[in-house]
């Protein structure tokens, strides 16, 4: 683990990143089936699926937020050579996922319905019908969920992201077989006879939730064989560790939650435009797609975030900075080459995911164009917030979110997307607006993209993420 002045800052990122951008990798072909496999449903399930979204992003990134707690307190650990450090802090992450991630899934089971009438418009019944009954069958694989990102997040802790890509790698497998199973009537392939359970978008959540009960219960037997240590004896945390990992939770998990509600609000701004359930639809097509670009940046954060934790545990900040940025910079790179291909064949892309439906293809082609100029912006944010949280401050990562999503997309969105007079509640009306439609919010998404990507780049350049304390 020692590190020295001659190592090469290329091959101790790349050999702690490839299994995490391998298994992201991974995770795109599973989120494009996902797309694929719905869109060849009624418009109804695009357009519910995507309305989904605002809640799943939620739910999941705060499943993120208590798995960054853990990455930081066990790298931290691992770092200064503290055994009994992380093994605590690992298995106490673990039992407060497992209590979050309930009592997430029981308040989810009862909003699905709520949330499908405020974010859909109310005269699409169908999608609305829909996407209540999508979100409870994924409300019951939350617990789950919660627990496999708190494991993944200590394994990487350790500096062990194979196991990661293995277990969540057969977990993707699992749920494209079952996505594949579950959605469609029986059918006729290759001369013989496919089951099928007919149960069409329900069928997708559905298929989540069951791969994600069984990667938790291999990720929970195979950390037993780590220097983790076993982490199935399941109880309730303690009062002292649940107080350090919330410190480094709450704000990541408020940097989330402001996230997904202005990503609601952003759908409702979408609500409201012309052909309203077209752009909400044509939205999670683009964002599938987005995810080509971005996921070998996540990959290369989740590394960041590792890293920069081991390395300050080894009381060597100069070298949590060097890796920080060296993983910055092949993010921007990677990103670069992955966007030039995209953006010129967004169309085709899309076209093919929703099965010739010409109206959401056109759309999602020009969302992902707009994306496609900041992209390489976003890729710097990823990396850089990653590696501030893997330090444990995840205060100026709140903040950063707060200031662009908040202060900058949701306004500017509500300006270019609706015109003045459009009554944005029952009692309040827009008193002036461009009017541009769903082009006027792709616009406010992408540029605000650009402007997270420069403060997470003078957030980290302070270099106050070197004195937080976990």
């Amino acid at each position: 683990m020692e590190a020295t002045a001659a190592e090469n800052p290329t091959r101790v990122v790349w050999a702690l990143a490839w299994p995490a951008v391998a298994l992201n990798s991974l995770q795109v072909v599973n989120t494009l089936l996902d797309r694929f496999f719905i869109g060849h449903l009624e418009s109804s399930a695009l357009t519910a699926q995507g309305a989904s979204q605002n809640v799943m992003f939620l739910t999941f990134s705060l499943a993120m937020a208590v798995g960054t707690a853990a990455t930081a307190i066990v790298s931290r650990a691992y770092g200064a050579e503290d055994e009994a450090g992380y093994r605590v802090g690992a298995r106490q992450a673990t039992n407060l996922s497992v209590l979050i991630g309930f009592a997430l899934a029981f308040a989810s089971c009862l909003v699905a319905p709520l949330a499908a009438h405020f974010i859909l418009p109310s005269t699409d019944h169908r999608s609305i019908e829909l996407m209540g009954k999508y979100l409870f069958a994924y409300s019951l694989g939350l617990p789950a969920i919660y627990v496999i990102q708190t494991l993944a997040g200590s394994l990487r802790g350790i500096g062990d992201t194979r196991s990661p890509m293995v277990i969540s790698g057969l977990q993707i497998l699992l749920h494209i077989t079952l996505n594949f199973l579950l959605i469609f009537p029986p059918r006729h392939m290759f001369g013989i006879t496919l089951p099928g359970a007919n149960m069409g978008l329900v069928g997708a959540s559905t298929a989540l939730s069951i791969s994600a009960w069984i990667s938790a219960v291999v990720y929970l037997g195979w950390t037993a064989k780590t220097p983790l240590g076993p982490l199935y004896r399941l109880r309730l945390p303690t009062r002292e560790w649940a107080a350090r990992l919330m410190r480094i939770a709450i704000p990541a998990a408020t940097m989330a939650v402001l996230r997904v509600l202005s990503l609601t609000v952003f759908t409702l701004v979408l609500s409201s435009t012309k052909d309203a359930s077209t752009a909400i639809a044509a939205m999670s097509i683009g964002f599938a797609i987005e995810s080509i670009m971005f996921m070998p940046s996540f990959g290369l954060s989740m590394a960041a975030a590792a890293l920069v934790g081991q390395s300050l545990g080894m009381k060597k900040a100069e070298r949590a900075e060097r890796l920080a940025w060296t993983a910055a910079h092949y993010a921007g790179l990677v990103t670069l080459v992955l966007a030039l291909p995209i953006f010129i064949f967004a169309h085709p892309i899309a076209l093919n995911l929703v099965n010739g439906k010409e109206g959401i293809a056109q759309e999602s082609a020009s969302l992902l164009r707009y994306l496609c100029a900041t992209e390489i912006m976003f890729a710097y944010a990823m990396v850089l917030v990653g590696a501030m949280q893997g330090a444990g401050d995840t205060v100026r990562p709140m903040w950063i979110s707060i200031i662009a999503m908040w202060g900058l997309r949701v306004p500017l969105a509500v300006f270019l997307a609706l015109a003045g007079g459009t009554a944005i509640t029952t009692w309040l009306h827009l008193p002036f607006g461009a009017g541009l439609g769903a082009a006027g919010a792709w616009f406010a998404m992408s540029f605000t993209q650009a402007i997270q990507g420069i403060m997470s780049i003078l957030a980290f350049r302070q270099g106050g993420w070197k004195l937080k304390k976990v």
